[in-house]
């Protein structure tokens, strides 16, 4: 089970951090990602943490403004987020992916899914 947290409603320019936890005792199995969803769209891939925590992965649109990362003896992964856009307002989702290969873009890759958390950003 994934449980995402840290969504709420901010200015441009601001940052947020996301987190989700994973319940369960296998979290180093899985490829953590974010993905974000906006309606109408597909949900659409943001970054990709290797299972060490070694290697990261983003998508074009928020290389170089957000930051994911994990903490394994927690279970947990974060979504650091700075400088944000309108754009960036999205249902943000934590996902786990058990497949080799890294990263994984794709949303058929991914075992679980978090239940989403809102992210608005607005003057």
């Amino acid at each position: 089970q994934l449980v995402e947290s840290g969504g709420r409603l901010v200015q441009p320019g601001d940052s947020l951090t996301l987190s989700c936890e994973a319940s369960g005792r296998t979290f180093t199995m899985y490829l953590m990602s974010w993905f974000r969803q906006v309606p109408g769209k597909e949900r659409e891939f943001v970054g990709s943490v290797s299972w060490s925590g070694g290697r990261r992965s983003y998508a074009d649109s928020v290389k170089g403004r957000f930051a994911i990362s994990r903490d394994n003896a927690k279970n947990t992964v974060t979504l650091q987020m700075n400088n944000l856009k309108p754009e960036d307002t999205a249902v943000y989702y934590c996902g786990a992916s058990s497949r080799m290969g890294f990263p994984a873009v794709t949303l058929e890759l991914y075992d679980y899914w978090g239940q989403g958390t809102q992210v608005t950003v607005t003057p």
